[in-house]
Protein backbone atom coordinates (compact mmCIF):
# COMPACT_ATOMS: atom_id res chain seq x y z
CA UNK A 1 0.00 0.00 0.00
CA UNK A 2 2.71 2.46 0.82
CA UNK A 3 4.06 2.04 -3.03
CA UNK A 4 1.22 2.75 -4.14
CA UNK A 5 0.27 5.54 -2.29
CA UNK A 6 3.18 7.39 -4.15
CA UNK A 7 1.36 6.82 -7.60
CA UNK A 8 -1.21 9.06 -6.75
CA UNK A 9 -0.38 12.75 -7.92
CA UNK A 10 1.54 14.49 -5.23
CA UNK A 11 0.63 17.71 -5.20
CA UNK A 12 0.66 18.01 -1.20
CA UNK A 13 -1.06 14.63 -0.72
CA UNK A 14 1.86 13.44 0.97
CA UNK A 15 1.12 10.41 3.25
CA UNK A 16 3.36 9.14 6.13
CA UNK A 17 2.90 5.82 7.40
CA UNK A 18 3.02 4.59 11.22
CA UNK A 19 1.47 7.87 12.58
CA UNK A 20 0.57 8.46 16.36
CA UNK A 21 -2.25 10.42 16.58
CA UNK A 22 -3.98 10.87 20.10
CA UNK A 23 -3.46 7.45 21.68
CA UNK A 24 -3.49 5.77 18.58
CA UNK A 25 -1.17 4.97 15.93
CA UNK A 26 -2.73 5.14 12.64
CA UNK A 27 -1.43 2.90 8.96
CA UNK A 28 -1.06 6.02 6.91
CA UNK A 29 -1.89 9.28 7.21
CA UNK A 30 -2.10 12.89 5.28
CA UNK A 31 -2.29 15.83 7.16
CA UNK A 32 -3.42 17.98 4.64
CA UNK A 33 -6.90 16.34 4.24
CA UNK A 34 -6.69 15.10 7.73
CA UNK A 35 -7.27 11.26 5.87
CA UNK A 36 -6.49 8.36 7.54
CA UNK A 37 -6.05 5.03 5.87
CA UNK A 38 -6.19 1.79 8.05
CA UNK A 39 -5.62 -1.80 7.09
CA UNK A 40 -7.53 -4.34 8.82
CA UNK A 41 -6.59 -8.21 8.61
CA UNK A 42 -8.65 -11.19 9.08
CA UNK A 43 -8.34 -10.99 13.21
CA UNK A 44 -10.35 -7.83 12.74
CA UNK A 45 -13.31 -9.58 12.32
CA UNK A 46 -13.07 -10.76 16.21
CA UNK A 47 -15.91 -8.91 18.45
CA UNK A 48 -13.52 -8.06 20.30
CA UNK A 49 -11.20 -5.93 17.94
CA UNK A 50 -13.93 -4.83 15.79
CA UNK A 51 -15.28 -3.12 18.76
CA UNK A 52 -12.28 -1.60 19.48
CA UNK A 53 -11.61 -0.62 16.38
CA UNK A 54 -15.17 0.97 16.09
CA UNK A 55 -13.97 2.75 19.41
CA UNK A 56 -11.12 4.20 17.62
CA UNK A 57 -12.66 5.49 14.41
CA UNK A 58 -15.32 7.04 16.69
CA UNK A 59 -12.12 8.95 18.69
CA UNK A 60 -10.42 9.67 15.76
CA UNK A 61 -13.56 11.10 13.48
CA UNK A 62 -14.66 13.12 16.80
CA UNK A 63 -11.35 14.82 16.55
CA UNK A 64 -11.97 15.77 13.00
CA UNK A 65 -10.28 13.08 11.06
CA UNK A 66 -11.66 10.95 7.99
CA UNK A 67 -10.64 7.50 8.09
CA UNK A 68 -10.45 5.08 5.38
CA UNK A 69 -10.44 1.57 6.01
CA UNK A 70 -9.43 -1.37 3.81
CA UNK A 71 -9.09 -5.04 4.16
CA UNK A 72 -5.97 -6.54 3.63
CA UNK A 73 -7.79 -8.79 0.72
CA UNK A 74 -8.75 -5.81 -1.03
CA UNK A 75 -5.67 -4.70 -1.71
CA UNK A 76 -4.39 -7.67 -2.81
CA UNK A 77 -7.48 -8.38 -5.31
CA UNK A 78 -8.14 -5.20 -6.34
CA UNK A 79 -5.41 -1.93 -5.57
CA UNK A 80 -7.20 -0.09 -8.52
CA UNK A 81 -10.25 0.28 -6.93
CA UNK A 82 -8.44 0.94 -3.16
CA UNK A 83 -6.47 3.62 -5.00
CA UNK A 84 -9.55 4.82 -6.73
CA UNK A 85 -11.55 5.43 -3.09
CA UNK A 86 -8.48 7.08 -2.14
CA UNK A 87 -7.72 9.64 -4.79
CA UNK A 88 -11.69 10.37 -4.86
CA UNK A 89 -11.52 11.27 -1.10
CA UNK A 90 -8.66 13.36 -1.30
CA UNK A 91 -9.85 15.60 -4.29
CA UNK A 92 -13.59 15.10 -4.56
CA UNK A 93 -13.62 12.27 -7.57
CA UNK A 94 -12.36 10.55 -9.56
CA UNK A 95 -12.44 12.89 -12.63
CA UNK A 96 -10.90 15.77 -10.17
CA UNK A 97 -8.04 17.28 -11.51
CA UNK A 98 -5.33 17.03 -8.34
CA UNK A 99 -4.63 20.32 -6.64
CA UNK A 100 -2.12 21.79 -4.76
CA UNK A 101 -3.03 20.69 -1.15
CA UNK A 102 -1.77 23.07 1.63
CA UNK A 103 -0.81 22.30 5.22
CA UNK A 104 -1.97 23.60 7.65
CA UNK A 105 0.32 24.08 10.90
CA UNK A 106 -1.17 24.20 14.63
CA UNK A 107 0.96 26.07 16.57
Amino acid sequence: MWRALKEIPSEGTHFRRQVPIGPYVVDFFCHAKRLIIELDGGHHNEDKNAARDRERQSWLESEGYRVLRFWNSEIVEDMTAVLERVYAELYGSLGAEATPLKHRRRR
